[in-house]
């Protein structure tokens, strides 16, 4: 249980860190979005990183390695399109994400499959089988 309380733990502080890296000037035109570019002007301010610039992209902002590139439930996502790519998946360290292409009728295969396998789906979809309901007379 102590490694699962220190992942939990990293992923709060990776929530925590969470900076807006703003580009330089958006609040003086309308015409720039607020994206990042990094700034290059010889008198830039923000390049030089002064304090109410706001802040430059650096590896201080970074995940810890324990937790990056996982889930905020604290598995590692996997992309799944069929059947065969879900074998072999440890429930405990892996979830399911179900492709945004895979129709109703593969995507309840997929669900079921699943949850026999006890993984965890983070991406569920309520599937309704059967005849359309209507009025009945």
């Amino acid at each position: 249980m102590k490694m699962a309380d220190e992942k939990k733990r990293l992923i709060r502080v990776r929530s925590e860190k969470s900076a807006r890296f703003k580009r330089d000037g958006t609040g003086k035109k309308k015409q720039i979005s607020d994206s990042w570019r990094k700034p290059r002007g010889l008198h830039s301010k923000k390049r030089r990183q002064k304090k109410a610039k706001g802040p430059l992209p650096s590896p201080g902002f970074g995940s810890p390695l324990a937790v990056k590139g996982m889930h905020p439930s604290g598995f590692h996502e996997v992309l799944v399109f069929t059947p065969a790519e879900m074998e072999g998946l440890d429930p405990g360290v892996y979830a399911v994400r179900i492709g945004a292409s895979v129709g109703n009728r593969k995507r309840l295969v997929l669900q079921q499959q699943a949850m026999t396998a006890g993984l965890k789906i983070l991406n569920p979809r309520e599937i309704r089988t059967g005849e359309p309901e209507g009025d009945e007379e």
